[in-house]
């Protein structure tokens, strides 16, 4: 009886417990699949979307990332967590923005991913034509910590939405702590849509404008 209960342990309680610890490490260090939240991300990301989110991913221009916003954002919405925002600049950068174009380092970037709308709406809005991180670093809607610097500080990024008109974004309250990012976002390979695919899991082979 004994040497019956120890081979049931073997067979199948050590292999179930082996597998639930290395799904747990998997999710803690390598990835894990989350869900879009709001429409910030849209016409890309579309509300309640699955995605995975990879953790071992270094950061570009381009790329797409969830980070803690109770850490970021001091006006957050109560029930809320965490942003998915798009990297536009890296630590040293400089961010303007002029007529509907967005220039990093004075250089344009190429904003295909998204229409025109996208691109004005609720940026000329609520900033002008013609903005930068200096004029809104200025303002004392940012997090003080993130005041008054003209270009992206080391070890933080500027992030934005794509659909800038209802994206609560950088442009609002400042740069985002590479502490504070949970992993990149990837489409995954089943989703239909190669558009956003190629806009989510691409755009950094492709930020500048040719």
């Amino acid at each position: 009886m004994q040497n019956k209960f120890v081979q049931f342990l073997k067979e199948w309680i050590v292999p179930v417990l082996v597998a639930v610890v290395a799904v747990s490490l998997i999710r803690v260090f390598v990835f894990e699949f989350v869900k879009v939240n709001g429409p910030s991300m849209t016409p890309n990301l579309q509300n309640n979307e699955l995605v995975l989110l990879s953790k071992v991913s270094k950061y570009k221009r381009g790329d797409v990332v969830v980070f803690d916003a109770r850490q970021e954002d001091p006006r957050i919405r109560s029930g809320e967590k965490d942003y998915v925002k798009r990297i536009i600049g890296l630590p040293g950068d400089t961010v303007s923005y002029k007529n509907s174009n967005l220039y990093v380092n004075n250089k344009l970037v190429n904003q295909n991913y998204i229409g025109i709308n996208e691109r004005t709406q609720g940026t000329e809005m609520s900033f002008g034509d013609t903005w930068s991180l200096k004029t809104l670093s200025a303002t004392d809607q940012w997090q003080e910590k993130d005041r008054n610097h003209s270009k992206v500080p080391a070890g933080e990024y500027f992030a934005m939405g794509d659909h800038r008109s209802v994206s609560n974004d950088g442009r609002y309250f400042g740069f985002i702590d590479k502490q504070h990012i949970r992993g990149k976002v990837y489409v995954p390979f089943w989703n239909s849509n190669k558009t956003a695919k190629q806009n989510v899991n691409g755009q950094n082979k492709l930020f500048f404008a040719n």
